[in-house]
């Protein structure tokens, strides 16, 4: 009987022949050989099939699924399926890894058995084509180093970048796999692995070269879009922090704040007050509740959805409730 490998890597591509020969490349290179790849090509068109006959005839470690389409998820979850190693790794058809990816990954997995899922730092290239959105995710992106800072941060973005995470395969197995939900695939996944109880890491190096590009998933699919996202965010809210609330305080009225207003409308939920630090709009009525300060909020109760979308807010509001003795997680938690 074939050994089983030590990782599995599941890499589901639709279209990818611009940039598939250098994924591969990258995972070639590996300082870790013990591995299999499981790219799943569904309902390619361009020449991405032929590359991967090609790859999988040169390198017997790759093993190549072919669909008529069906999307990223049934992918997925196809791919998931033929996954042989207790250990799982994501790749996608247009990023690049470092060579000792790999390596670093498996090491902190074996060595920290607590940990279910660990993901590295990454860098977006090309660098010259870059926005300050995408720089400012990378850097907070890149300074959740632990368990801790991942959790508080939980449900303000997506704490990793997908195909760049290693996990225990059961632990994507016992959670469900993954789901279509209408909104990102990944991000549901980690909610609810989190409230499963698994513990979190990072390795502290850039061991992920995330592609930008016009056509990258991320920019394309409306499950990533903004409102996905707040939707997403939401249901898994109320399954824990949110669960059996009907009213709340939301810090931030300014438009990611309004936008929040609206999804927890739509979920029964009513805003009760409003909390900024603009002194035009303390005291003013929105939509049917006031607008108080940050101080006002020691006389309040009710939990607190902190929805503020300015560049920096979210540390300064951290700051602000210090000495009024609130906790993040318990009496608040950030969503932006």
């Amino acid at each position: 009987m074939t050994a089983l490998p030590r990782i599995s890597i599941l890499m589901p591509v639709r279209n990818e022949a611009a940039f598939l020969p250098a994924a591969l490349k990258s995972l070639t290179q590996q300082s870790l050989r013990d591995w299999e790849l499981i790219a799943v090509d569904d309902g390619s068109s361009d020449n991405t099939p032929a590359i991967l006959a090609e790859a999988a005839r040169m390198d017997h470690r790759i093993r190549v699924i072919r669909r008529d389409g069906g999307g990223l998820v049934a992918a997925l979850n196809c791919g998931l399926a033929a996954c042989r190693a207790p250990l799982l790794a994501r790749m996608d058809g247009d990023d690049i890894c470092h060579p000792k990816r790999l390596e670093l990954q498996a090491t902190y997995l074996d060595t920290h058995a607590d940990t279910g899922l660990v993901a590295c730092n990454f860098r977006h290239f090309p660098r010259n084509t870059l926005k300050q959105g995408l720089l400012s995710y990378e850097t907070w992106q890149n300074a959740l180093v632990n368990h801790e800072l991942i959790q508080r941060d939980l449900f303000v973005e997506s704490p990793f970048v997908h195909p760049s995470i290693m996990t225990r395969r059961g632990l994507i197995e016992a959670a469900g796999g993954y789901r279509d939900c209408g909104w990102a695939e990944d991000y549901d996944l980690w909610l609810r692995m989190a409230y499963m109880g698994i513990r979190f890491a990072r390795v502290p190096y850039p061991l992920f070269f995330w592609r930008d590009h016009p056509d990258r998933a991320t920019r394309t699919m409306i499950e990533y879009s903004a409102s996905a996202f707040r939707a997403c965010k939401l249901y898994h809210l109320c399954q824990g922090f949110l669960k059996n609330t009907q009213k709340v305080i939301i810090a931030g009225a300014g438009l990611e704040g309004r936008a929040w207003h609206r999804q927890l409308a739509d979920k029964g939920i009513s805003v009760s007050g409003w909390v900024d630090v603009d002194p035009r709009k303390i005291g003013r009525i929105l939509h049917g509740a006031p607008v108080m300060s940050v101080d006002q909020l020691g006389t309040q109760h009710g939990p607190i959805i902190v929805a503020i979308g300015v560049r920096g807010a979210r540390e300064q509001f951290r700051e602000l409730v210090r000495p009024l003795s609130l906790k993040e997680g318990l009496d608040f938690v950030c969503v932006a």
